[in-house]
């Protein structure tokens, strides 16, 4: 029996790996290649999955940890979408905050299943603005020397370093950052695409397709500097049942309460808040909202196709700032928008905040 491909795609919060990871499981797909998506988070109630769900994939979620710390369920996962659909290719998608993925992940999948899995190469995402801030090409706010030394661990031990949403800079811009990438993290090779266009995804899909990862020594990770570091960021996920009296237009409502979340958020930089609406009459359809800075617009990665007067909206939201304020901005907009007309309610049917629980990794392997 072949191997199953293992993709991983990692990067930091708000870098595009969600929609990267959709455009190649669609790609794998057109090939004639089933896919199983393995999407992870330190908490459940992802928009990731519900995104992946939507467009008819086969999802496994992770929660409670990152890969590294739940390196069992991940395998656990693989066998169960093994059992329900023999996936030909495993993609998965860590938590945005999780760094020593070659060490703690692929070097042990290779080491103790090598003859279940192929690895690939692994490939980190990085969103252009936030990665020419923290290399100090381009002025603008950014994050803590604890939260950016996670972001700097994740280039480090990437094969690909992918350039996502090229179109955000000018050219001069983006072949300046290039080169910066290049001359810091010397292992990885530095490619340019933009997932949400299509943009030069063809020529990184063949190369993660068609090699093997790196077999390079893992980079040195200080654990207690990067548990300080993931501590740092707030975590909070919220479920919302919204119902309005007369219909509404689902995409406006996102806005609105992204508007209020981004506006009340003043204590550390956004690194990602994610939204989805799904209509209740219309399960197939569904709305998209991110956005990845306190001080950019929100984007609709999907519209919804239709006015809907009830719909289950999720909320994702990560950024440097109390977990707490984090929770009350969220549920502010959502009751700002509930009482903005009459009849309308958003009824919360989940939500939790927290701050990440130091990693500890199952299985550390520097090398193989």
């Amino acid at each position: 029996m072949p191997k199953a491909g293992y993709v991983m795609i990692g990067g930091f919060l708000g870098a595009g790996k969600t929609t990267a990871v959709l455009r190649l499981a669609r790609h794998l797909r057109e090939q004639g290649k089933s896919v199983g998506l393995i999407t992870n988070d330190q908490s459940f109630g992802l928009v990731d999955t519900a995104m992946a769900r939507s467009q008819g994939f086969s999802v496994e979620e992770i929660t409670g940890g990152c890969f590294c710390c739940r390196f069992d369920s991940l395998v656990e996962a693989a066998d169960k979408l093994s059992e329900e659909s023999r996936p030909d290719v495993f993609i998965a998608e860590p938590v945005g905050s999780c760094t020593d993925l070659r060490a703690a992940v692929s070097y042990p999948l290779r080491r103790i299943y090598g003859d279940d899995y192929a690895i690939a190469p692994l490939s980190v995402l990085v969103d252009p603005v936030r990665a020419a801030r923290v290399l100090g090409l381009e002025q603008g706010r950014s994050f803590s020397e604890k939260v950016l030394y996670v972001y700097d661990r994740q280039l480090a031990e990437a094969d690909y370093i992918v350039i996502n949403k090229v179109d955000q800079l000018e050219p001069e811009q983006l072949r300046e950052l290039r080169e910066a990438l290049a001359a810091k993290y010397r292992q990885a090779e530095v490619l340019e695409a933009s997932a949400r266009r299509g943009d030069g995804l063809e020529a990184w899909f063949e190369r993660i397709a068609g090699e093997d990862m790196g077999l390079f020594a893992a980079p040195d990770v200080d654990y207690e500097t990067y548990a300080e570091g993931e501590a740092l960021l707030g975590w909070m996920n919220a479920t919302v049942h919204l119902t309005s009296p007369e219909e509404i237009d689902g995409n406006a409502a996102m806005e609105e309460i992204a508007r209020s979340i981004a506006a009340a958020v003043t204590g550390g930089d956004i690194a990602h808040l994610k939204m989805t609406l799904t209509p209740d009459e219309d399960a197939g359809d569904i709305g998209v909202l991110n956005l990845v800075r306190n001080d950019t617009r929100h984007e609709l990665a999907h519209s919804l196709k239709a006015p809907m007067d009830s719909g289950e909206l999720i909320i994702n939201l990560r950024a440097e700032d109390d977990p707490e304020a984090l929770h009350a901005a969220a549920m502010a907009a959502v009751e700002a928008w509930a009482a903005a007309a009459e009849g309308r309610r958003a009824e919360v049917r989940h939500s939790e905040r927290f701050r990440p629980a130091k990693p500890t990794p199952t299985y550390r392997m520097a090398t193989v």
